[in-house]
C-alpha cells in the first residue's frame, strides 16, 4: 500500500540491524547462549508481534494459529496480543508500544478503529515493518502494506447471490453492521458490497446507511428497514435483529457483517416464529459452514484468516534477512489473499463452492 522512501530507508535499517547483529555475535564468539540474566536466547532472533481485534471471534484465533505456525517454521520470535473485545483499541495501542519497546522487527495488526493508527505511525517511525491483517487503516500511512479479503468482493458475493435467489421477489431488507460509533473499511466494504451486489445504488461506497431507503435491484424492488450494529457477536446480531424486526416484521433478508451476527440474527428470527428468511454473511469459518449446510445461513463469503497470518509473518521474515519488501496485487492497494462463495444453493451465473468443499479448507 505504501511504498515511500521513509518505508524503504526503514526497510534498509532493518536489514542493516540484522547484519550488524550477526557481525556483533561473531565478534564475541561463541559466548551467546545466555544473557546477562542468565536466560538463554538467540540475540538475532527476528521479534514479530500480532495484535488481533479479540481472542472471543474463531477467525482471529485461526489466525493466531496460523502466525505460530509459520513463526515456529521460520525461527521467528513470536508475540500475541489481543483487544479485550471488538472495539479495543486501548489495549491494541498498549501492545503496539510494547512491541516497539521490545525492538520487534515488524507488527501484524487487525486494528480496531483509527484510534489505534497514531500508534502504528509511531511504530513504523521507530523502523518497524507494519503490515494490517483482513482490516486496512482509514490512514494509509498507519501501515507498510495490507493483507486481506477484498472486502467489497466478498459483499458482492453474497450479494449477487441473494438477487439470484429473490427471483424477482421483493426485497425487505435488514443489514446488520459491525459498528455505527466508529468507521471501519471492512465493515463499510461488506455492506456496501453486498448492496451493489444486489444491484443497488450505494451512493458514497465508504458510508453506511446513505443509499435510497427504497428502489429497485438487479431483480425487482427493495425496502431497507434499517443499518443496525452488532459488534460482530453473537448477541449483538440478536438484539440488531430484534430492533430490525421491531421496525419492519417483513423482512425477508439479512445482510450481516460476520457469522457469529448471523447466527444472532437467526436466532432472534427463529423466536419470532420467522423461518422464510434469507440469511448471508461473511467469514467461512467452519461453524458457519456447517451452519450454511444447516440452512441456518443461506450463503457465505469464505476468507482465509490463516493464510493472512502465515504470509505475514514469512513477509517481514523476508524482509529482515533479504530486505525485499511484499506487494500488492495488481490492480489493488492492498495483497488479496482471496474469498470463495459457499453455498449448498448454488444459483445460474453466481459461482460457488459447496459446503463440502468449503469444509475441506475452512478455519476454526
Amino acid at each position: 500500500m505504501n511504498h515511500t522512501a521513509p518505508g524503504a530507508l526503514r526497510r534498509r535499517l532493518i536489514a542493516a540491524g540484522s547484519l550488524t547483529a550477526a557481525a556483533a555475535l561473531a565478534l564475541t564468539g561463541c559466548a551467546a547462549g545466555a544473557d546477562a540474566g542468565g536466560e538463554s536466547g538467540d540475540t538475532d532472533a527476528i521479534g514479530v508481534s500480532l495484535i488481533v481485534k479479540t481472542t472471543t471471534n474463531p477467525f482471529f484465533v485461526a489466525m493466531q494459529d496460523g502466525a505460530e505456525a509459520a513463526a515456529d517454521k521460520l525461527g521467528v520470535e513470536l508475540t500475541l496480543a489481543a483487544g479485550k473485545e471488538d472495539g479495543d483499541e486501548d489495549t491494541q495501542i498498549q501492545a503496539v508500544e510494547n512491541a516497539i519497546s521490545k525492538g520487534d522487527a515488524g507488527i501484524l495488526i487487525t486494528p480496531n478503529g483509527p484510534g489505534v493508527e497514531d500508534a502504528l505511525v509511531k511504530a513504523r517511525d521507530a523502523g518497524l515493518f507494519v503490515i494490517a491483517l483482513d482490516t486496512p487503516p482509514a490512514d494509509p500511512e498507519a501501515v507498510d502494506i495490507t493483507f486481506a479479503t477484498d472486502n467489497f468482493a466478498a459483499g458482492q458475493e453474497i450479494g449477487r447471490w441473494t438477487a439470484a435467489k429473490l427471483a424477482g421477489e421483493t426485497a425487505t431488507i435488514a443489514l446488520i453492521d459491525l459498528f455505527d460509533d466508529k468507521i471501519v473499511s471492512v465493515d463499510y466494504n461488506r455492506d456496501q458490497g453486498f448492496l451493489d451486489g444486489m444491484g443497488i445504488d450505494t451512493a458514497d461506497a465508504a458510508v453506511n446507511g446513505d443509499e435510497a431507503k427504497s428502489g429497485t435491484y438487479s431483480g425487482g424492488d427493495y425496502e431497507i428497514v434499517g443499518n443496525e450494529a452488532s459488534g460482530g457477536a453473537e448477541d449483538g446480531g440478536r438484539t440488531a435483529a430484534e430492533t430490525l424486526l421491531s421496525k419492519n416484521p417483513d423482512i425477508n433478508v439479512v445482510y450481516t457483517i460476520n457469522e457469529p451476527a448471523a447466527y444472532g440474527a437467526y436466532e432472534a428470527f427463529k423466536a419470532a416464529g420467522k423461518d422464510d428468511v434469507i440469511v448471508v454473511s461473511v467469514d467461512g469459518g467452519c461453524a458457519g459452514v456447517d451452519q450454511v449446510a444447516e440452512g441456518i445461513i443461506g450463503a457465505t463469503s469464505q476468507q482465509y484468516p490463516v493464510k493472512m497470518a502465515e504470509l505475514g509473518v514469512q513477509a517481514i521474515f523476508d524482509l529482515v534477512k533479504t530486505g525485499k519488501a511484499p506487494e500488492t496485487t495488481e490492480g489493488l492497494d492492498f495483497f488479496d489473499t482471496g474469498v470463495a462463495l459457499v453455498t449448498d444453493d448454488p444459483q445460474e451465473g453466481v459461482e460457488s463452492i459447496d459446503t463440502a468443499q468449503g469444509g475441506e479448507i475452512c478455519w476454526g
